[in-house]
């Protein structure tokens, strides 16, 4: 903290920095003055187009601060239908993300969801992720995907969430941001972006501290990020991208059971004191992006990139267990290098008289990581790193090759079609092989063929109907392969990817005022959902269940409703169940072998079937603004037995800023209460806990205040 306090207080000399919270988030007028919305997206097609205009389901969020910490992007995409961003409140095991109920199962980071930051994947070849290096002081948008056409994205693309940061803008301007509140909260973030000649530049550095809600919650972060564009003349343009976060601590308080939960949801378990339960992460990665046009109508984009990420886990495994001859220990440490490109090459012109696009690309990704456990514990102290128990080397690589086409054949008719093929290897060399614990070395190799199609219908200027209809898959991950259910040696081979055929049909309205209505229907079936089969010991197996099925209705409004009022309200219907019975271990058991039936028809746990947000926003760029919000939730399952749900909840914040301006000087205010009556609810779960701690608590009443300031020279 205080190498941090000096090199924000060196910025702020040098660079002085901020950012308008408000002012940033006046919407663009067209020349009547009517109200625009910028949906301009990538994420899609891989080339600019409006949202509005394409067969899918996606979002453009803008990230400006307003009356948020800026930690977390859960603060950004409440109002993304489809899409259940939970902060856990537990900086040891990052965000819990799931959309259309893809990646609920995730324990820990992001599973089943493509992550990119600037098109740096920040989901490794296996399908785990993490948004802990999201540099949001620098971002300009998030963009989300749902839906068939995030499989061209490839392996474990239930949806895509991708972060894009702002280039360097024409008037150079220096950002300071202060918040902080409640449990010790405080967030810094200093910024400056310009231009120099040939030159954009945008670096940002962070660091964030908090005690936390809940005994044993302490973490602190620092992130730090810059983007650097040269313009190279003649249409070429290169980037230059580096990234870096370092968490040197983050207590985990571990969840709770339903008990614990209603007596102190602010207790953490004993556990984790006495094994001194905490995560620490360090990474750095750096990238570039070369542009070049080759003629009018082709371009050329290749993308390179490379990093290294260290992490090192405390877990509150009983000693009595870490000392069985297969346990790995209660401490994992994992080191090693990542890295990958992908290049592409993009047509745009007319086909048949009407405007055509495609892309062909290929693109390639690697990660090779050294995996070892420890004891966690030495003699009688615990909580300390001891002896070793697990060696291994994972390597895993993927080489995709993917096109898309977009074709506006007709006045009111758009097609877009696109298909991916993808190869997933994985290799385990074990190098911890003692009496007990055999050789538990393999390989696997998986492909798959995602092919992806999409038609929308223009029935006037401002009401659009579409339909896609698309094949997605996921590879197990390195923790999921590692053991077998029969306690045998080797990668669980028998452990296959899940296939999905995923179809929506949709909606999307824009107001002449201003605004937009948007309404999805989806459905996707699962061959092979991966779920837990055993859990004890600190070893956790995996199983493949026949079918799956996850079908709802996503609904978003957005619309301006006086001169100085905005409405935001987003809704999502889930119904996901396993369609297939199976056999798990109920938790807290220590079976072996699964033994307890699943019947056809229950519910994916970690997967509400209700969710909504709403919002009410008053106030101009400058001046006086206020605004009201309420977040609601069905109650949710967190086992597959279904036998223990986390209550439905609904809570409400509120919020009121200032907003001023000098010749060259913006200032932003905003002080918030979240939770204002006091909820006491869970606003994350562990699915399938293998102790029965499924719940982590949301924070009661909270009081949240900050300041963002911008000069501009």
């Amino acid at each position: 903290m205080k190498n941090f306090v000096g090199i924000a207080l060196s910025a702020c000399i040098a660079i002085a920095l901020a950012q308008p919270a408000c002012a940033a988030d006046a919407e663009p007028t067209d020349k009547q003055g009517k109200q625009v919305l910028p949906d301009v997206v990538v994420t899609a097609t891989r080339s600019e187009h409006s949202a509005f205009d394409l067969p899918g389901a996606i979002d453009s969020v803008k990230v400006a601060p307003a009356d948020s910490l800026g930690v977390n992007p859960s603060e950004f995409l409440q109002g993304v239908p489809g899409l259940l961003t939970r902060d856990r409140q537990n900086y040891a095991q990052d965000e819990q993300i799931s959309i259309r109920g893809f990646g609920a199962r995730s324990t820990f980071g992001v599973r089943g969801v493509r992550l990119y930051v600037d098109g740096i994947p920040a989901t490794m070849p296996e399908g785990q992720g993490q948004v802990s290096n999201f540099p949001l002081g620098a971002a300009e948008r998030i963009e989300v995907l749902r839906g068939p056409f995030s499989a061209l994205y490839g392996n474990s693309s239930g949806g895509v969430i991708q972060i894009f940061t702002a280039d360097g803008s024409d008037r150079p301007e220096w950002r300071f941001d202060a918040t902080g509140g409640s449990y010790g909260t405080l967030h810094l973030d200093a910024n400056a972006r310009g231009r120099e000649g040939i030159v954009g530049y945008n670096v940002d550095l962070s660091q964030f501290h908090t005690d936390g809600y809940r005994g044993h919650g302490y973490a602190e972060r620092s992130n730090g990020n810059a983007k650097f564009t040269l313009d190279l003349g003649a249409g070429r343009k290169l980037t230059l991208l580096a990234n870096t976060v370092a968490l040197p601590n983050a207590d985990d308080a571990l969840g709770l059971t339903r008990a614990q939960f209603e007596v102190d949801p602010r207790q953490p378990v004993a556990a984790a004191a006495q094994f001194d339960t905490r995560k620490s992460v360090h990474q750095q990665q750096g990238g570039a992006i070369y542009e070049q046009p080759l003629s009018d109508t082709q371009s050329l984009r290749v993308l390179g990139y490379l990093g290294h990420r260290d992490v090192e886990q405390f877990q509150s495994i009983p000693v009595a267990t870490q000392k069985a001859a297969t346990s790995p220990g209660g401490v994992i440490e994992l080191g090693g290098d990542y890295g990958g490109g992908d290049a592409r090459w993009s047509y745009k012109n007319d086909l048949a008289d009407r405007p055509f696009d495609l892309s062909l690309g290929i693109s390639y990704d690697r990660q090779d990581q050294h995996r070892q456990g420890y004891n966690n514990y030495l003699g009688s102290a615990l909580g300390v790193k001891g002896a070793l128990r697990r060696d291994e080397q994972n390597l895993v690589s993927n080489f995709d090759q993917y096109a898309q086409a977009t074709w506006s054949f007709a006045d009111s008719w758009l097609a877009s079609a696109g298909l991916r093929h993808s190869e997933v290897k994985f290799s385990a060399d074990d190098h911890y092989i003692v009496p007990g614990n055999p050789d538990d070395s393999g390989r696997a190799d998986y492909s798959a063929t995602t092919p992806v199609a999409g038609l929308l219908y223009r029935a006037t200027d401002q009401w659009h109907l579409y339909a896609s209809y698309g094949r997605a898959f996921e590879t197990p991950t390195f923790n999921e392969l590692g053991y077998r259910p029969d306690g045998s040696a080797g990668i669980n081979f028998g452990l296959v990817p899940a296939r999905s055929r995923n179809g929506e049909v949709g909606s999307k309205w824009r107001f002449d005022g201003g605004g937009e209505f948007d309404v999805a229907v989806f459905n996707a079936n699962t061959r092979n959902e991966i779920a837990v089969a055993t859990s004890s010991g600190g070893r956790t197996t995996y199983q493949n269940v026949d079918r799956a099925r996850r079908r709802g209705a996503e609904f978003k409004l957005d619309v301006p409703i006086a001169a100085r009022w905005h409405a935001q309200l987003a809704y999502t219907y889930l119904d996901a169940k396993f369609l297939s019975p199976f056999l798990t271990c109920p938790a807290a058991s220590t079976c072996t072998k699964p033994n307890t039936p699943v019947a056809a028809g229950a519910r994916i746990p970690g997967v509400p079937r209700s969710n909504l947000y709403a919002a009410l926003r008053w106030g101009e760029a400058l001046g006086w603004n206020a605004t009201i919000e309420a977040n609601a939730a069905s109650a949710t399952p967190v086992n597959d037995l279904n036998t223990q749900y986390a209550p439905g909840y609904g809570t409400l914040s509120l919020g009121t800023g200032y907003v001023f301006e000098t010749a060259s000087t913006t200032i932003s205010t905003f002080l918030k209460v979240q939770n204002l009556f006091d909820k006491n609810y869970a606003g994350s779960v562990i699915v399938n806990e293998s102790n029965g701690r499924y719940f982590e608590p949301a924070p009661g009443c909270s009081v949240f205040a900050g300041v963002h300031v911008t000069w501009k020279r």
